[in-house]
């Protein structure tokens, strides 16, 4: 179909004096041969919000010459096509250089609920550029943020004024082609072809026209004198490259979103695959040689696509046939087509933009289904409506990925169990046969661990095992410094009670005293760490539970509550890496249980896992490679077996 569909949008940006003599190129972008590698129902040409957006950058670089005067090919000054034409090779070269490095991976970031957000609101822009053809009004030109609702409101404002005769003209023709529609939808196995209504809509409407005479001053505004034949190549302004390199790159990747995010819903639809490199090669190359045939730059034409699909069309064949068509309107046809009102045009694009519109009831599905991915939809949509195109774009980019890492930093935190007479562990809150091995605790994480839930999966850890940790240990270390004090007051005390006996004997007596208060200090702490015999035998006496620490520091011993397990593993089976902050947290798990008598073991990492692990030195003498195990129930057998630290020696546990 032609892409006059497309072109209205732009004629409040670039005024029909402007683009006159090449109206046939200007007009029907990406319409040439060179756009036929873009594969699928996806038709190259002219997009509503590109349009405004090389409309502007002419209008700041040539506004003399924006003006809505009749067509004067004689007088009409050449340098907003210069503009554009420079502007589409320069997004050209962009498009294909991108291409080249593989930029395509832009992509991977656009997830499904992104692209239809983005599409969504695209098919609304769309729609609010037709109104003014719908109504017949004259609005003007609004650009960056909030430019779609302001033309909103001033199509609101200006509504009195809208033409009986073209609301009537789009109302007839609307109305026809949703018929036509339906009739094609209930006799889809009858007839041997869809009926071509958009084609049966354009020669009824034109014939109509021409032979009531809309063109001689009826309130129905046409598409009016089109130049046929081809431009001849004009070589860019390299003088103005500086000036457009900014809004290039800007259009460049604004028009490559809108191409693949089409593209992917088409893709989805007839199943088949969008390479994202070679779309982008192929919007650059119709760019780049466009632009040299003063073409302004091209992305997907959302309304033709949509018309090509609904009329069957879905495959490369179809976009090389209507490349042909459209050629031979460019060449021979298009004056045959002055006559035919805008309104119709608008007509076919609104009908057309049933399926993408269509796409707002995925608020109910995405709300029962996943609200996260609904949250996604919702800002992108918003953003994209607010912020136009290139901004919201990429405020749904960087918003996916932001909620990506809030997700990560909230996963889901496990205790797990042994199902009885297995090797098999599961969350004892969800399986009510999994049931905790005494003395140990199993901890898993539904995520990995890094920077960004570091202090998230210690606490959560901490929590789970149900043992105030940090309480623990701080009541510990207040006893103990506590313990010393007393310690050195009596030190100091049998020194004073020494000195005092010295003195009051006299020469006479002899007290050979060699030891200072310094060794006796010494002496005294040294005493402390290996105790004398008798406590070593209560130690023993009481259990291995005290058999680490048998001079009175365990929590026994201290009079603090001791936890009902004597060794935690932690299932790192989730973990795809693993940074520096999350090698510091491990580090401080096993510091921090070991303070209060619960050795810890580490199960379930990867090869890759592993190898960080030792390229950032986790392991040394306190953590050894013999608290890894390739499961979690190896660890279970070993921690059951050993359940207090043991030296360093083989054990017949399978361990990574």
């Amino acid at each position: 179909m032609p892409s006059w569909l497309d072109c209205p949008p732009c004629s409040a940006s670039i005024a029909p004096s402007t683009l006159s003599s090449s109206t046939s190129c200007l007009a029907l972008p990406g319409t040439s041969p060179w756009s036929l590698c873009v594969p699928g129902p996806v038709d190259t040409g002219t997009f509503a919000v590109m349009s405004v957006m090389v409309g502007s950058v002419t209008e700041s670089l040539a506004p003399q010459t924006l003006n809505d005067s009749p067509v004067n090919e004689t007088t009409r000054d050449a340098n907003p096509v210069q503009v554009a034409s420079t502007l589409s090779v320069l997004v050209g070269l962009f498009q294909v250089g991108l291409g080249l490095i593989h930029f395509g991976f832009l992509v991977t970031y656009l997830s499904e609920p992104l692209v239809r957000g983005y599409t969504t609101a695209a098919a609304v822009q769309v729609f609010v550029s037709q109104l003014k053809y719908v109504f017949g009004l004259h609005l003007s030109s609004h650009s960056g943020p909030l430019s779609l609702i302001y033309t909103v409101l001033e199509v609101c404002r200006k509504l009195p004024q809208s033409k009986v005769g073209t609301v009537v003209t789009a109302a007839v023709a609307g109305v026809v082609l949703v018929v036509v529609k339906l009739l094609n939808d209930k006799l889809q196995r009858q007839l041997p072809m869809p009926i071509p209504g958009e084609l049966l809509m354009l020669i009824g409407a034109t014939g109509i026209s021409y032979g009531i005479g809309l063109r001689d001053g009826s309130e129905v505004d046409v598409v009016g004198n089109i130049s046929a034949g081809l431009v001849p190549p004009v070589a860019p302004n390299t003088q103005l490259f500086s000036k457009l390199v900014g809004s290039a790159f800007t259009i460049a990747v604004v028009g490559f979103a809108i191409a693949i995010s089409l593209g992917k819903i088409f893709a989805l639809r007839h199943g088949y695959r969008v390479d994202s490199n070679q779309e982008l090669v192929a919007l650059g190359l119709s760019n780049l040689i466009g632009g040299i045939f003063q073409c302004f730059p091209v992305s997907c034409s959302m309304s033709r696509s949509l018309v090509q699909e609904s009329t069957g069309g879905n495959s490369q064949v179809a976009g090389a046939i209507s490349s042909l068509f459209i050629l031979l309107i460019i060449v021979k046809l298009g004056e045959f087509f002055r006559d035919l009102p805008k309104a119709v045009l608008a007509a076919i694009v609104i009908v057309n933009l049933k399926g993408m519109l269509r796409q707002l009831s995925d608020v109910c599905s995405l709300w029962k289904a996943n609200r996260a991915d609904l949250l996604i939809w919702l800002v992108t949509f918003a953003a994209t409506i607010l912020l136009n195109m290139d901004l919201g774009l990429m405020v749904a980019v960087v918003f996916s990925l932001l909620l990506v890492v809030v997700r990560t930093q909230m996963p889901h935190y496990s205790i797990l169990g042994q199902v009885p007479d297995t090797d098999i562990y599961r969350d004892v809150a969800e399986y009510s046969e999994a049931k905790e091995v005494p003395g140990v605790k199993v901890f898993r994480s539904s995520a990995t661990v890094y920077f960004a839930n570091a202090d998230f999966y210690s606490d959560a850890l901490k929590q789970r095992c149900g043992v105030d940790v940090d309480f623990l240990i701080s009541r510990k270390k207040k006893l103990l410094k506590k313990r010393e004090q007393l310690k050195l007051k009596q030190l100091q005390k049998e020194e004073k009670l020494q000195k005092q006996a010295a003195s009051s004997k006299g020469a006479s007596v002899s007290i050979n005293v060699n030891t200072s208060l310094e060794d006796m200090r010494s002496n005294n702490v040294e005493d402390c760490k290996v105790g004398p015999g008798d406590k070593m035998e209560d130690a023993t006496a009481n259990g291995q539970e005290d058999s680490k620490a048998p001079d009175g520091s365990t929590l026994k011993a201290l009079g603090l509550p001791q936890p009902d397990f004597h060794s935690l593993i932690l299932d790192l089976g989730a973990l795809s890496f693993v940074d520096t902050v999350c090698l510091k947290s491990l580090k401080n798990i096993f510091h921090d249980f070991r303070e209060i008598e619960v050795e810890v073991y580490m199960a379930a990492c990867h090869s890759p896992v592993v190898s960080q692990l030792e390229a950032g030195h986790f392991f040394d003498a306190s953590i050894t490679k013999k608290h890894l195990f390739a499961s979690v129930h190896d660890a279970v057998t070993f921690a059951l077996q050993h359940p207090r630290p043991v030296p360093d020696s083989p054990v017949s546990v399978t361990r990574l």
